[in-house]
């Protein structure tokens, strides 16, 4: 009777001591901040889906999505203020080719190509790059934003010269062309171009790969700190396997995921975030073998054709700046 009174006691202890183990694995979570590139949208939703859903907290992690600062989502996440963030393939080539590198990696790919282009009023003639002769042009003021113009317009038999070159901060797309205060600009057009449709104004539109395919480089893609990837795999891993999960449920559910960010940014307009994500529902992974998937050979030639026309630093070495190997 003793010996089966002693088991049972040690049965008992063992229980209890799995039983709180259990719960300090349950209660024990990573932080991570993952910084976003600008005002929350579509391009964020599998961020916000994986947070809303638990997908985070199941892999044991506490994400916090905050607002990137005035020097950007990529400063942020280089000096490990933020282990994980947003960026584009082309903000990130000077951040790669420069004498004061950031040790920051592309780990994903959120849009498997680029839906970029440039925008004007409906039948104003700008249906191609040519059309933008003798127009008013939004720029940014940067070298590489206004190669990829000069490219496309040259390319299209137009003349470069010819274009006036606005340097105006637009906020709003469709306000500033009503009012004239542009003739054209670039834009995204998950997020832009379908806020045209929402509001029944006309427009022309034209994508840079369609014009030429070296600009149908990766952006946005996810970025994260090179010392925390070397440091913490197994935690980069989860983060991007439940990123992942996010975004596949986008892809498969896009007005309840729109519903899931309009929740979590109430500002948002319902109309516009539903049909932004209806449109990118099957581009997110669109021809790729998985979502987050990034193409070396795209990758490399957009740097490539950087690297001819002088606009970077110094040249990027293959295959520099982004990997697949946190993706599940």
């Amino acid at each position: 009777m003793k010996k089966h009174y002693l088991i049972l006691i040690l049965v008992f202890c063992m229980a209890i001591t799995l039983l709180f183990a259990g719960c300090n694995t349950k209660a024990k979570t990573t932080d991570i901040t993952f910084v976003l590139d600008w005002t929350p949208n579509t391009n964020h939703t599998g961020v916000y889906v994986a947070q809303a859903l638990g997908y985070f907290e199941e892999a044991g992690l506490k994400v916090t999505i905050a607002q990137p600062p005035e020097d950007g989502a990529e400063m942020l996440v280089a000096t490990g203020r933020a282990q994980f963030g947003i960026s584009f393939q082309d903000n990130m080539a000077e951040i790669l080719s420069g004498d004061n590198k950031l040790p920051i990696t592309a780990v994903a790919a959120v849009i498997q190509h680029n839906t970029s282009g440039i925008m004007s009023r409906k039948g104003e003639g700008v249906t191609s790059p040519k059309g933008m002769e003798g127009k008013q042009y939004a720029t940014w003021q940067w070298s590489i934003e206004q190669a990829i113009i000069k490219n496309v317009v040259e390319k299209d038999g137009g003349d470069y010269s010819k274009i006036t070159m606005l340097p105006v901060m637009v906020t709003d797309e469709i306000s500033a062309l009503k009012t004239g205060t542009v003739d054209c600009l670039w834009i995204y057009y998950a997020w832009a171009g379908v806020a045209t449709q929402v509001n029944n104004y006309e427009i022309d539109y034209f994508a840079f790969k369609d014009i030429n395919p070296v600009f149908d480089y990766y952006t946005p893609v996810i970025i994260a700190n090179n010392e925390y990837l070397e440091n913490s795999p197994e935690t980069a891993a989860k983060f991007m396997e439940a990123v992942s999960k996010g975004y596949k449920y986008a892809c498969e559910n896009p007005e309840k995921a729109a519903d899931i960010l309009c929740e979590a940014v109430p500002e948002l307009d319902i109309e516009h975030v539903r049909a932004s994500q209806q449109w990118l529902s099957d581009k997110y992974i669109d021809d790729a073998p998985k979502w987050g998937y990034i193409d070396g050979q795209r990758w490399n030639s957009f740097y490539t054709w950087l690297e001819e026309n002088q606009l970077i630093a110094n040249d990027i070495p293959e295959n520099a700046g982004f990997t697949n190997d946190f993706l599940p």
